[in-house]
């Protein structure tokens, strides 16, 4: 007879796909970027890396990936509830972290004044709604953004509805059912992508429903690969594999063809990627980089907003010259960098230990 895993046991945390946690590391980096230069160059055909925010699908079929890997095996066992507190520990303080940060940017911004136009009740509430993650999409000068103090939050809320549905759902489904879901999520990021002629979507009370489809399809590609064990073994590594990740951020904008080039990266490229990102192999002088740059990456993700709105307004105002940015966007992604690493190490880690050793009973 087979005795029953322990509740210790079930919480212990799974080794990483170290490269994988470098991947997301890199991917991190390329939406800072990317946040950085739509602002300086707005017409995206001329901006270099204006694919970038295909990112955020790659994190979502990561995200898949990873918490099949993690609770397939244990969400029955582990339980509804102690499983929302496990992401909501691994999720919510930088929730709040990136909402503080966008207060702070909000009302000390020296390039603009939008408390005097939106007042305490208004202020409040976008503090609010950016901490509890509830989309309040007010502010036309921040495009109506869902989350106006601190805009990368809206792929956030989606995650979270991911995670509930695979708590619920998903973990049950067998691989056949799991594939229809994948076909499912496959025709709606097709016709996402003819309606709105890109998938770029799911940030703004516009383009709302447009997030629920990446996520949808993504997430669950990611499951599926798991699942069905599409692990490409290779020798490429990780700079091989950076390569070929970076080739779909820097493939030029066109809007007469985003709307076959897009769904080609998001559907097959980056499941793909996936797949041969947790088959190769990661050379033993790589693997401290990797951890830390997995680390860093949601730290960076969730922090970096309120700063790149107080760089909008300076554009906005001082209308710099195109030679000082290319100074300002490099020395800017650096700090946030190591101002991502410095909340990490000293807010986030410290904070996340405190909340499972006071709510996670084993």
């Amino acid at each position: 007879m087979i005795a029953e895993p322990n509740k210790a046991q079930l919480l212990i945390t799974k080794p990483h796909f170290t490269l994988l946690d470098g991947l997301r590391g890199l991917a991190a980096v390329v939406v800072v970027i990317y946040h950085f230069m739509e602002i300086a160059i707005t017409d995206y055909s001329k901006n270099f890396i204006a694919h970038g925010f295909l990112a955020v699908d790659f994190f979502f079929c990561l995200s898949g990936f990873v918490i099949a890997y993690a609770y397939d095996t244990r969400a029955e066992n582990i339980g509804i509830t102690q499983f929302f507190k496990l992401r909501l520990i691994r999720l919510h303080p930088l929730v709040l972290i990136g909402s503080i940060l966008g207060l702070l940017t909000f009302l000390l911004d020296p390039f603009s004044d939008f408390y005097s136009v939106y007042g305490l009740g208004k202020t409040a509430l976008l503090f609010l709604t950016s901490a509890f993650l509830i989309p309040y999409p007010i502010m036309p000068e921040r495009y109506t953004n869902l989350f106006c103090l601190n805009a990368p939050a809206w792929s956030l809320f989606w995650e979270y509805i991911a995670n509930i549905f695979y708590i619920l759902i998903f973990f049950r489904l067998g691989k056949k059912m799991l594939f229809a879901l994948v076909l499912v999520g496959a025709a709606l990021i097709c016709y996402v992508a003819i309606h709105s002629t890109n998938l770029s979507g799911g940030w703004g009370g516009q383009n709302f429903w447009d997030g629920g489809v990446r996520v949808l399809y993504s997430f669950a590609a990611g499951m599926l690969v798991y699942r069905a064990n599409w692990i490409i073994k290779n020798k490429l590594g990780f700079a091989g594999i950076s390569i070929l990740l970076l080739v779909a951020f820097l493939i030029p904008y066109s809007d007469q063809y985003n709307w076959i080039i897009e769904p080609i990266i998001v559907l097959f490229y980056f499941p793909l990627l996936v797949a041969m990102g947790a088959g190769t192999n990661l050379s033993p002088s790589l693997t401290k980089l990797c951890n830390l740059s997995g680390e860093i990456s949601y730290p960076l993700y969730m922090t970096h907003y309120p700063f790149v709105w107080v760089f909008l307004t300076y554009v906005a105002v001082v209308k710099p010259s195109m030679s000082t940015l290319w100074v300002v966007i490099p020395v800017s992604v650096i700090l946030l960098v190591l101002l991502a690493y410095l909340i990490m190490k000293f807010v986030d880690l410290p904070l996340r230990k405190y909340l499972r050793h006071k709510f996670i009973k084993v």
